[in-house]
């Protein structure tokens, strides 16, 4: 009986042992983990100003392009309004013409 109490006793202190290394090394993966999530965090962080950076060339990049295809627009309009006043100079000088030569119309 004896034998098996100093049996129990050691395979209570085996378990014991076992539990503790187990809780250390929970312990220790819980440090990695939150070490690595810093970790993380802190590069992340640190590339806050690149990507800000970047997402700043890129907006001014589109805005440019924008501005670029308003421009085009805008001397097509400009074209187009230009051809239009020229077809009709004539008629707006012979009418302007008619109203001075008889202001009665």
């Amino acid at each position: 009986m004896e034998d098996t109490l100093q049996r129990l006793l050691a395979a209570e202190l085996r378990a014991e042992t076992i539990a503790s290394q187990a809780e250390l090394e929970q312990d220790r993966l819980i440090q990695q983990a939150l070490a690595d999530a810093k970790s993380e965090n802190e590069r992340f962080t640190s590339r806050i100003p690149d990507l800000h950076r970047s997402f700043i060339a890129k907006a001014e990049e589109r805005a440019e392009q924008n501005i670029a295809e308003l421009r085009r627009r805008y001397d097509e309009r400009h074209v187009h309004l230009r051809d239009q006043a020229e077809q009709r100079e004539d008629q707006a000088l012979e009418a302007a013409f008619q109203v001075l030569i008889d202001p009665s119309r």
